[in-house]
């Protein structure tokens, strides 16, 4: 858990860092004035692609309640930023890193957006089973056991509010 902690606010550190990497790794390593045609296009590429998939990631409900990236975000997330670090050093396999970072940004931008539904499709279910219980307590139908309350974290701490009219 204490991993997947310190990926979730990484990620957000890594917006920044890692294109910086790709400015200082040039600066470094040089790649000739290509390089720097290559470097201003890849720089605002490479922020707006981390900050997509970023916010895609935090979007998602239980990672926010959690304050964590899910295992898949780790490894997806890890091997993509391991590609871009990698693309800084601008060395003979530079164009080898270069492919993996844009493979990953494609894949880490669809792994995040397919968690993000799937998780708002399983909150989805679980509310609107909780309507058709309610609903069925309301007009005198057998109501089935007890179900998990919607938005519970598990934690066990869920505070219920009556209402009561005269």
């Amino acid at each position: 858990m204490l991993l997947r902690r310190l990926f979730y606010r990484w990620q957000f550190v890594a917006v920044i860092a890692l294109p910086l990497w790709l400015v200082i790794g040039w600066a470094f390593f040089g790649a000739g004035g290509w390089g720097t045609l290559g470097l201003v296009i890849t720089v605002p590429a490479a922020f707006l692609t981390l900050l997509v998939v970023a916010l895609l990631v935090n979007a998602r409900p239980t990672a926010r309640s959690e304050r964590a990236a899910s295992w898949l975000d780790v490894g997806v997330l890890g091997a993509w930023q391991l590609a871009i670090i990698g693309t800084g050093f601008y060395g003979a396999t530079a164009t080898l890193f270069s492919v993996l970072a844009i493979v990953g940004a494609v894949a880490a931008f669809w792994v995040a957006l397919s968690q993000l539904v799937a998780d708002g499709s399983r909150r989805m279910r679980a509310t609107m089973a909780e309507f058709e219980r309610q609903a069925a307590a309301q007009s005198g139908q057998p109501v089935p056991g007890p179900q998990k309350p919607p938005f519970d974290d598990g934690d066990g701490d869920v505070i219920i509010v009556h209402e009561v009219r005269d």
